[in-house]
């Protein structure tokens, strides 16, 4: 009876939670005036079709296309550089944010973690362009303080999380407590900073190539000059470099994290 009790209480909770979900909806559509059938009527098919087709084909020429791949190198090089300089200011964070070194540093460090991940790469790349001025440094500088607080707290979480028998042990020895932490605790958390990273990489490709639109450089900037001048075949082999290289790079991540997991 219990247990029909307690199915009860969650299939009214379930219920009313739908009601609440529903009526939010409901209510932001009235708010917003939105009006669907505006998006699939005939004349926005039409139109919406019509400006498709004035992408293709391609612009395969190729002076732009050696003007594509230098810019999809430097998208590649913006991602992995703030990638790596946001792993290593991550863990740099992640040990005082796990409580390595006490309660008020654990406090601030991750009040500082929040601070990084809650800014949008993109409100942190208008920034550092002002700072910085217009080009790549910027968008790598976005970049790195965005991913910067989230590989922080997900780096400080996998060492609150860490088996502590290893580092036990090896303090029961009388281990360094440096000596506990770099051979107890840290392999068994290295893979999940691995994966970690590589995640945010992958993250960070399709980021840079939007951060151009603020002029952080690499593939963004170029798609927003095209299309601010109404180049759309241009535009649309931009687009095409942008799927590909989001396509190579989650194949690399795949084949790094295959090729871990097999040793």
């Amino acid at each position: 009876m219990a247990h029909k009790a307690k199915a009860a209480q969650f299939c009214i909770r379930c219920l009313l939670t739908l009601i609440a979900v529903a009526a939010a909806a409901s209510g932001s559509f009235a708010y917003l005036s939105l009006d669907l059938s505006q998006l699939f009527s005939a004349d926005a098919a039409a139109e919406m079709g019509r400006f498709l087709l004035e992408f293709f084909p391609p612009d395969l020429s190729p002076a732009f296309l050696a003007s594509t791949a230098g810019s999809m190198l430097e998208t590649l090089a913006v991602s992995a550089v703030g990638t790596l300089c946001a792993a290593v200011l991550g863990f740099s964070l992640a040990l005082p944010a796990c409580g390595l070194y006490g309660d008020a540093l654990r406090a601030l460090s991750r009040l500082l973690l929040n601070l990084l991940r809650s800014v949008p790469e993109l409100v942190w790349a208008a920034l550092t362009v002002l700072a910085v001025g217009l080009g790549p440094f910027a968008g790598t500088l976005a970049l790195a303080l965005h991913t910067t607080g989230v590989l922080g707290r997900l780096f400080a979480e996998a060492l609150e999380n860490a088996p502590r028998a290893p580092a036990r042990a090896l303090m029961e020895k009388g281990s360094p407590a440096a000596l506990v932490f770099v051979y107890g605790t840290l392999p068994c958390v290295w893979p999940q900073f691995l994966a970690y990273t590589l995640y945010r990489w992958e993250t960070n490709i399709r980021a840079a190539a939007i951060l151009g639109f603020v002029g952080a450089g690499g593939l963004g900037q170029m798609l927003y000059f095209e299309l601010s001048l109404f180049h759309l075949p241009q535009a649309c082999t931009v687009i095409i470099a942008m799927l590909a290289l989001a396509a190579v790079v989650d194949t690399a991540s795949a084949i790094m994290r295959v090729g871990r997991e097999s040793r």
